[in-house]
This record gives C-alpha cells, sequence and structure tokens, in this order.
C-alpha cells in the first residue's frame, strides 16, 4: 500500500508517511510542476524513511528517463504509454548496457553514492529499477498485451481518469467501457505474470481493486486527503453548533 505526492514535497514528509504504514509513494512531475532538483530530494527522504519510490517523470523522452533514473527512483513510470515500441524505448533508457542503452555515471545518487565497480554498479542498477507501464489512452489499451509481455516491463498501471477520457466517457468510472478496458489490462497482466496497481480513492475502492487482482495500491492523493480531512472537520463542528 502506497499514496500519491504532488504536492507536500517536505523534508519530514518520509518520516511521517512511514509512521502511517505506508509502504511506497507514488511521486509526480508530470502535473505538480515538480523540479528534478526537488525529486530527487524526495526520493532520498524516502529510501531513508524505507518507503519505495516509483517516480512519473514529465514524460517518456530520453532526457526525462536517464535523470528520472539518476534520481534514484527505484521505479519509473511515464506518463501515456501507447503501444510496445514505445515502452521498449523506455526500458533501453533504464537499462545499462547489454540490457538497454543508460549512460553511465556511478557512485552518485541512485547507487546510493556507494564506490562499486563498474560491473557491480552495471548490475545493481539493472536489477533495482523497474519499469510501470501506465496504462491510460485507448492507444495503451490495445497495445496492453504487447506491453505486458515484454521483458522488461515490471508491472501495470490503470490510469483510470485519463483513460476514461480516452474512452470518451469521461468521468464514468462504472461506464462499461472503462470495466471493459480494466478487465482487458488485468487479463494482460495475468497472463504476462505481472502486478498491476492503481490510485483509489477510499477503502471501498480498494477493497473493489484487490479483489479484482490489483496488488499495488495506491491510497488517494495529498491533496486530497488533507482537504476532505479539514472538510469533514469544519463540517462537523459547524453542523454541532449551527454555523
Amino acid at each position: 500500500m502506497g499514496t500519491y505526492i504532488g504536492e507536500f514535497t517536505q523534508p519530514g514528509i518520509g518520516a511521517l508517511l512511514k509512521s502511517a504504514g505506508c509502504e511506497f509513494v507514488f511521486l509526480d512531475m508530470e502535473h505538480s510542476g515538480m523540479s528534478f532538483e526537488t525529486a530527487k530530494a524526495m526520493v532520498r527522504t524516502l529510501h531513508d524513511s524505507g518507503i519505495a519510490s516509483l517516480l512519473r517523470p514529465p514524460s517518456s523522452a530520453t532526457h526525462h528517463i536517464s535523470r528520472a533514473c539518476d534520481t534514484g527512483a527505484q521505479g519509473i513510470i511515464p506518463p501515456m504509454m501507447g503501444s510496445a515500441a514505445q515502452a521498449q524505448g523506455v526500458i533501453d533508457s533504464i537499462k545499462y548496457p547489454p540490457l538497454g542503452t543508460r549512460g553511465a555515471a556511478f557512485g552518485l545518487a541512485h547507487d546510493d553514492f556507494t564506490p562499486l565497480s563498474i560491473p557491480e554498479s552495471i548490475a545493481q542498477g539493472n536489477a533495482k529499477t523497474s519499469f510501470v507501464a501506465l496504462i491510460e489512452t485507448a492507444e495503451g489499451l490495445e497495445s496492453v498485451e504487447e506491453i505486458a509481455s515484454l521483458p522488461g516491463c515490471d508491472a501495470l498501471w490503470i490510469g483510470q481518469v485519463d483513460l476514461s477520457i480516452s474512452l470518451g466517457v469521461p468521468g464514468e468510472m462504472d461506464h462499461p467501457k472503462l470495466a471493459s478496458a480494466t478487465d482487458r489490462i488485468m487479463a494482460a497482466a495475468k497472463s504476462a505474470g505481472k502486478p498491476v496497481g492503481r490510485v483509489v480513492g477510499d477503502t471501498d475502492e480498494a477493497q473493489l481493486r484487490i479483489s479484482q487482482g490489483c496488488t499495488l495500491i495506491c491510497y488517494s492523493t495529498d491533496v486530497g486527503i488533507y482537504r476532505n480531512a479539514l472538510m469533514q472537520g469544519f463540517n462537523a463542528i459547524r453542523a454541532i453548533n449551527q454555523l
């Protein structure tokens, strides 16, 4: 179980989330305006607190993937994965030769500043840096079986909001088109032996997604959790005092 962070990029957030039982964080650069410098600091505080990191860079461009890897993020989840060719390009950017084409600079943040031999650094980097394919477009849905079957694809992620928009049913989370798309993604993941993740809004939805086979449960967002807690408190106080 994890949560999403796009706004609350503060030094103490790792320890706070750890105390709440959080196991991973979906760190979002695409929609937050977060810089790579901030992402690097966040990855460090998360790892120092024993929390795994899943970083969404601004795009799947090679220079964005390379910098995301060099922050030390353990998982890379670029937006709008639309084809097996695009996914393979991301995998190539994540992995060092001979598995990919990632450029070499060792003993830095992604190596926890630990000096290792070059072969050791390559092996460690290739083993620990995962690729999660974010399926959130009709194009990606049509290619999901090919994407899931790629050897360097470690997991699938359902981007339900963008996917609903792409399928022509924006925000209709119970629409048969979206339900069918979810079933197809789950089936592709099961066939390839890959886990599936998604963001859930509440505990009831979490139970539903777990029953469907999701094993990476991202509970809500930093903004949503804070706003909803405030609203509940304010509304309760106003109701009691007839304010």
